[in-house]
């Protein structure tokens, strides 16, 4: 237990207040009992009753510098007491270097970066620039993904929030690599990527390559299991594209910016691609922003033809200092080194010796600060654990003060990159006591 900095109402006023005004997402309104935090300081957060709870979500794995940054508040501040807002179609000096410093992260050959308010418009955008530059109109992408929830970019998103939702045109969905629950029968790495690529071509094939503008992937698959694409499976993918003349589109919203140990997920793999969409780590969430990385070849084709896009907050000063912040923090500070440390020599390891001793863990799989431990009924058969019991296992979690990210039959371990050694060994230590029989 601690005492929150900020005493304030109780958490039961601060729920009701909250149910009763707010239409809440991707959820039934009356079967809803969200939690209530106050503050929050670097991994820690509090409730409005003191309770102490440690961030193994990063909410929505966007929080990677955690709660209360100071160098990113003191940015926010300082931009919104000089210059509050400003329209996009101005120049403003603090969108040029955030866009300077985004790029310095990017692929070679990347020269523009278009500002969006999240990640979903910056795949709806990124699909846009890609039709208009290939002058086709198909869009392939996994089953397993999520790309937000905008027109295209939920269409394009594999799960079931795309459902009720499929009102754009042009989308085809193949399956991705997932050795675990292999769609390819599988047995090894080097043949789920192989049997992935093949699958992926068939189907370009079938729905004619002259027709298709892009691919679009997460490049390590977040929401749906962390499913990091095994050797080769990009590369792979990439080779196709590229004899087909269809641009490559990578996901990085959620595993970019440090969460998987590197600055942006693709740095692990040999992959160039010809678009990257960004939001959430670039600046911990602080001010809702995102955007897309265009290489060069794409961004000069709209040097005399208008790109039919824009949004009144694109690039937002407010937005754009914290970006300018938060990434010059996490060079000083080291928090993408930190991440990968963490991962391997913590959280990694942990985990794996859980998965040797609990039953009900099929599978762990991550790297940085961004893994899965699938729950299973059964190991042999590999049955998902039931909703009804991964729900007391989340319970559980809670009341041991562990906020996880609870998915299906996964526990997502996804904490700020700025999480120490101690923090995430306790917080890995929460999990392996309930999954070993603490629940």
């Amino acid at each position: 237990m601690s005492t929150s900095p900020h005493p304030g109402p109780s958490n039961a006023d601060v729920v009701a207040a909250d149910l009763s005004t707010v239409l809440h997402t991707w959820s039934a309104q009356q079967s809803l009992a969200p939690l209530a935090f106050a503050d929050g300081k670097g991994s820690t957060l509090w409730d409005f009753e003191g309770r102490e709870y440690l961030d193994f979500s990063s909410q929505l794995v966007n929080a990677n510098l955690g709660y209360r940054h100071p160098v990113v508040v003191e940015a926010i501040q300082a931009q919104a007491a000089r210059l509050s807002t400003v329209a996009p179609a101005h120049a403003n000096e603090v969108r040029a270097e955030a866009a300077r410093l985004i790029l310095d992260r990017a692929p070679s050959g990347f020269e523009k970066v278009f500002f969006t308010n999240g990640g979903a418009d910056a795949n709806e955008n990124a699909i846009r620039m890609a039709r208009l530059f290939t002058g086709r109109d198909k869009i392939v992408s996994h089953y397993r993904s999520y790309h937000g929830n905008t027109g295209a970019a939920i269409v394009a998103t594999g799960d079931w929030r795309r459902l009720e939702n499929e009102f754009a045109r042009g989308h085809v969905h193949t399956f991705g690599p997932y050795l675990y629950r292999s769609p390819f029968w599988a047995t090894t790495e080097a043949e789920e990527a192989e049997r992935a690529v093949e699958h992926l071509e068939r189907v370009i094939e079938h729905e004619g390559p002259g027709t298709i503008a892009a691919v679009v992937l997460e490049t390590v698959p977040g929401s749906s299991g962390v499913l990091t694409p095994p050797p080769g499976y990009l590369s792979g993918v990439r080779e196709v594209l590229d004899r087909h003349g269809i641009l490559l589109v990578l996901d990085e919203v959620m595993a970019g910016f440090g969460r998987t140990g590197h600055w942006l997920a693709l740095d692990a793999f040999d992959v160039r691609p010809d678009l990257v969409t960004f939001a959430k780590g670039v600046n911990s969430g602080y001010v809702p922003l995102g955007g897309v990385m265009v290489s060069s070849e794409v961004s000069h084709h709209f040097d005399h033809r208008v790109f039919p896009g824009g949004l009144t907050y694109s690039g937002h000063p407010l937005a754009a200092a914290s970006v300018v912040a938060a990434l010059t923090a996490m060079a000083d500070e080291k928090v993408v080194e930190n991440a990968a440390a963490v991962g391997q020599d913590t959280i990694g390891p942990a985990l794996r010796r859980l998965a040797q001793h609990s039953p009900v863990v099929g599978e762990v799989r991550g790297s940085g600060v961004m893994w899965a431990v699938e729950l299973v009924e059964d190991r042999d058969t590999r049955q998902v654990l039931p909703a009804p019991e991964v729900s007391r296992i989340r319970s559980s979690l809670l009341e041991r003060g562990l906020l996880p990210l609870v998915i299906e039959n996964r526990i997502h371990v996804t904490p700020p990159a700025v999480i120490t050694h101690d923090e995430a060994a306790r917080g890995v230590e929460i999990i392996a006591d309930v999954l070993t029989g603490g629940r």
